[in-house]
């Protein structure tokens, strides 16, 4: 069978899924070519070179720029493209394996190809150090070269794309109550979520009835469909989410296929790290009441004005943030949109003018004159200055980034499309937690040629079986330092990162800095003494309950109050915790929907984890990890840390949006979070108080990146010489190292003889794409968030401590607080050696094995 005919039956075995066909292949490509320079099926194949093949630094743009290249420089002639029409498709392809055939065009004697590699490039972005030959051209006086540098500029690029309009009419597609990124990117479909169209299928799948039959209705009435509801966009998989409302709801990108851009978001509330995806990938996400709007209703927007009307009544108000949104859509996205700023400042620049004015500038606070937050010192130190103010414009230098492997595909995919062939950020880390366990074929093919495409950029790579990017991500962080991930829980124990989607991910490892406005901060502050029983989990969980109380959280969605809502959580007096343990608090800010996390710690924690941190680098590099370059880098700047230990602290007169106290003497029994919401907190008596909620527990997992040694040793102690448990019981260490440990110390043997399923390091049940609970079964889980069908289809999902955990799986029900209490007396007195953690340094001559 010929390449047509194959391609014929790829192209209707996608329509039979209601998607396009995947892009060309390298090796696809060179057949279109051939059949492009016999002239055989011209039109058909010139569409396919021109359409299906990806732009940046994919393997099928070199092929494609290649061959346009060699018909632009008339090398070889081509009977179906001129060489002019070469040059105008290479413009489409953004940048990376084009721009040097442009550049080179616009040295031609070929008037036509000349005129067309102006025009090309001044709308080309992603030239990066090709601006240099651009400059030297327009220095040796090549006219055309000068024309491009002028019209970079005047930001041509920019002024050429239409502005937001001043009326927008939408139909409404509503989904009431909260939208989290698992209605809109189901984990058990993540294994499609780079392939855009496909993984597109599952939006709201499990939420409501034929909501893509529903969609395509509502665009007969001729209108952009709007995504509108009270809460949307809480969770991970932001990227994907954005990517799924974007295919159904926006517009395609000439010569960029299998992927669309624009649309409008219409929030009540919308999650901070999902509003700023939307910013990244050009949608318009606008927060106002829209409790006035239903499906199918016809809206007319005013975006300038800050108005929504229905019928001709004004069903809401609103205000545009940041102010520089309009330009971010007229850009394509804020990525393109700082991009392209920072193309024409440096044209301006070359040319002798002054800045531009073109753009919107963001709207900077004034100083306050007040002492800065501990997270505002961080951000400040990365921006080079002393501190930030909320509200402020910045762009923080990425110290370490990190990418999983769910959403690494995606972020591959952006990296091309930014046609970086290497890193700019310190240090970038690649896991593979989340598809270890139970690969699909294209998780095993992913993890075969991701770990060279991240290290080949300088990036370092994990090996499946590894464990949870989180528990290595956070050895390798600097202290003050600032970070981002692709993962929601990218939350440093010893610094700050501001998670993002796979884009901003892709860009902050490329350029090593993000955009960011700085966010409010609300203070926690423990006091009192940790009372018998009570875990770090508790505490974790006494943050939303004592919000609960003081009217600063609501649990009901409709109008609902988040005081942490893209705000940075702010978390002191615990000064002694360990960094494992001050990361199961700067984790569990995710719940919160907080921005960001700090944890203020004395220096000898710190000092202590990063000591054992350089041993284990250390011991990567011997295990032929890569890049290793770039771990013996983090190594050394470890070391020089370690000679000057220093650690930043709050201005005693610093600002807060609130401050919660929270009295550890008045915790005296276990806090849960309770089916099927991270906010809906309630004690141990609460819960068996509330007939409505379930007490009979069907299985117990104990894992996820909440977890550490402790918690599993905890586990351990509990289930000794209990025999089997009534109940399912999952075990899963975040870490190899973990499990060999606990190994070692014989706790696997415990875990055997009570039955329980022990499962690889990695992410497990909780991610919910690999292995499942059964169906509407009643769990009780350590892991992060309890979404309704995360953990099983119909799952009811308590969250909690290992240690609550241990007891539930014993009873086979929630405990009461005496039965808690007494179970997990076979804890007390052995907590120094129970809750000691993995000091690489100490242990002789450590290996990773």
């Amino acid at each position: 069978m010929g390449f047509r005919e194959e391609y014929a039956a790829h192209v209707a075995e996608r329509e039979a899924l209601g998607v396009p066909p995947l892009p060309l292949s390298a090796e696809q490509t060179v057949e279109v070519i051939e059949f492009i320079k016999t002239g055989e099926y011209v039109e058909e194949m010139l569409d396919l070179l021109e359409n299906r093949v990806s732009p940046g630094v994919d393997d099928a743009a070199y092929v494609k720029a290649a061959f346009l290249n060699e018909v632009a420089s008339e090398e070889h002639h081509v009977a179906a493209i001129a060489p002019e029409e070469a040059v105008r498709m290479l413009g489409m392809m953004l940048g990376g394996y084009n721009v040097k055939p442009l550049v080179n065009a616009l040295s031609s004697k070929n008037e036509k190809v000349v005129e067309a590699a102006i025009k090309a490039l001044s709308h080309t972005l992603l030239v990066y150090d090709a601006f240099n030959d651009v400059e030297e051209l327009h220095k040796k006086g090549n006219e055309a070269a000068t024309k491009v540098m002028e019209s970079w500029a005047k930001a041509e690029w920019f002024s050429d794309k239409k502005p937001l309009p001043e009326k927008i009419t939408v139909t409404v597609f509503k989904v009431p109550g909260e939208t989290n990124t698992d209605d809109l990117s189901p984990a058990s479909e993540a294994f499609t979520r780079s392939d855009i169209p496909l993984h597109a299928n599952s939006m709201l799948a499990a939420k409501m009835d034929d909501p893509i039959g529903t969609i395509k209705k509502l665009k007969e009435k001729g209108h952009p469909v709007a995504y509108v509801g009270d809460v949307v966009g809480t969770g991970s998989s932001r990227k994907s989410g954005i990517n799924s409302v974007q295919w159904h709801m926006g517009e395609d990108i000439p010569g960029v296929p299998n992927k669309r851009t624009g649309g409008i978001i219409l929030g009540g509330i919308i999650a901070p790290i999902f509003f700023a995806t939307a910013e990244d990938s050009g949608a318009l996400p606008l927060e106002l009441d829209v409790t006035k709007m239903e499906m199918g209703d016809v809206v007319d927007i005013y975006p300038y004005k800050g108005e929504a009307y229905k019928d001709g009544e004004l069903i809401a108000t609103f205000k545009l943030r940041p102010n520089t949104i309009t330009d971010e859509v007229r850009a394509g996205g804020r990525i393109p949109l700082i991009i392209g700023r920072g193309l024409t400042s440096k044209a301006r620049a070359t040319l002798g003018m002054g800045p531009a004015d073109m753009f919107l500038t963001p709207d900077q606070p004034e100083d306050s004159g007040k002492g800065y937050t501990l997270a505002q010192k961080m951000v400040g130190k990365a921006c080079g200055m002393e501190g930030v103010r909320p509200g402020m414009y910045c762009e923080p230098e990425m110290s370490t980034v990190g990418s999983q492997d769910t959403t690494g595909p995606m972020t591959r995919d952006e990296i091309k499309e930014l046609a970086a062939l290497g890193f700019n950020a310190d240090l970038v880390l690649q896991s593979f937690c989340h598809t270890a366990a139970y690969p699909k074929p294209s998780d095993v093919k992913m993890h075969h040629t991701l770990p060279d495409f991240i290290a080949n950029r300088s990036g370092v790579a994990l090996r499946p079986g590894d464990g949870v990017i989180h528990s290595w991500l956070n050895r390798m962080v600097l202290p003050d330092t600032v970070g981002t991930g692709a993962d929601s829980h990218t939350r440093f124990p010893i610094g700050i990162s501001f998670p993002g989607g796979s884009g901003i991910v892709a860009f902050a490892a490329v350029t090593g800095s993000m955009p960011l406005t700085m966010p409010e901060s609300v203070l926690v502050r423990f006091k009192g003494e940790m009372q018998p029983g009570i875990t770090l989990r508790d505490l974790v969980n006494a943050i939303p309950h004592q919000a609960i109380k003081e009217g600063l959280l609501t649990v009901e969605k409709k109008g609902k109050k988040n005081i942490f809502a893209g705000r940075i959580l702010e978390i002191e007096g615990l000064p002694d915790l360990k960094a494992e343990q001050a990361f199961e608090l700067s984790d569990a800010s995710a719940e919160r929907s907080a921005a960001a996390c700090t944890v203020r710690l004395n220096k000898e924690p710190v000092i202590e984890y990063l000591k054992s941190n350089i041993v284990l680098l250390q011991s990567m590099i011997d295990a032929g990890y890569e890049d290793h370059r770039t771990l013996a880098r983090r190594i050394v700047k470890m070391e020089e840390w370690l000679e000057n230990p220093e650690l930043m602290e709050p201005d005693a007169d610093a600002e807060y949006a609130a401050v919660i106290e929270i009295d550890l003497n008045e915790i005296t029994e276990p806090i849960l979070a309770c089916p099927n919401d991270p906010d809906d907190v309630a004690t141990l008596s609460e819960i068996l108080a509330d007939p409505k909620r379930p007490h009979k527990i069907d299985e117990v997992f104990v894992g996820s990146c909440m977890t550490n040694i402790g918690h599993y040793r905890a586990l351990g102690e509990v289930l000794k010489g209990e025999g089997a448990v009534p109940t399912r019981l999952w075990v899963c260490p975040p870490t190899k190292m973990d499990e060999k440990q606990l190994t070692e110390e014989g706790y696997y043997s415990i875990y055997g003889a009570a039955g329980a399923r022990t499962e690889i390091p990695g992410c497990s049940l909780c991610m919910g794409n690999q292995a499942r609970v059964a169906d509407n079964a009643i769990v009780f889980s350590t892991s992060t968030r309890n979404f309704d069908n995360r953990l099983g289809k119909g799952a009811q999902v308590y969250l909690g401590s290992a240690e609550l955990a241990a007891v539930c799986s014993l009873l086979g029900k929630i405990p009461t607080k005496e039965e808690y209490l007494e179970l997990t007396k076979k804890i007390q007195g052995k907590e120094e050696d129970i809750y000691k953690y993995l000091n690489f340094n100490l242990i002789p001559d450590y290996k990773l094995n």
